[in-house]
């Protein structure tokens, strides 16, 4: 047997029409007055309107705001914080104000090659971009 040929046991209950007179009354079970007693009122769920005021996370298990989108640095403004031979990753990046946590989490960060580099510095845990990495490796720095 397929599931096209399958067959309800009861008959379907048909639906009850009312405010058409008979033996409902004077108002057919609608009420008096308004909007609901009269005929095409379609009165839309009450949960309809709280589900549209939910923001809408797109995609399978959400992917939070900061994973995706690194935050961007440039060489210059890094050149200007930071003193000779010292470490740049997410925590001293954040003491010196540079970043700050998204949704109490630590963004991931990418190095960009705007500007010039002067001081050798130790870079731990960012992305960089190629021209970035060769301007870092030129001045003595490490990655």
């Amino acid at each position: 047997m397929q599931t096209h040929q399958l067959k309800p046991t009861h008959k379907r209950k048909k639906a009850q029409r009312i405010g058409r007179g008979g033996k409902r009354g004077t108002y057919s079970g609608r009420g008096i007055k308004g909007q609901t007693s009269r005929a095409g009122n379609k009165g839309q769920p009450i949960i309809r309107e709280l589900i549209k005021r939910y923001p809408k996370l797109r995609g399978y298990r959400f992917k939070g705001i900061g994973k995706e989108n690194p935050v961007v640095l440039n060489l210059d403004i890094l050149d200007k914080k930071f003193q000779q031979g010292e470490k740049v990753n997410c925590e001293t990046l954040l003491e010196k104000k540079l970043i700050s946590k998204i949704k109490r989490e630590m963004p991931k960060v990418k190095i960009l090659a705007k500007g010039e580099i002067t001081k050798a510095l130790i870079f731990e845990g960012c992305l960089a971009s190629k021209s970035a990495k060769e301007k870092i490796i030129k001045a003595g720095g490490k990655i």
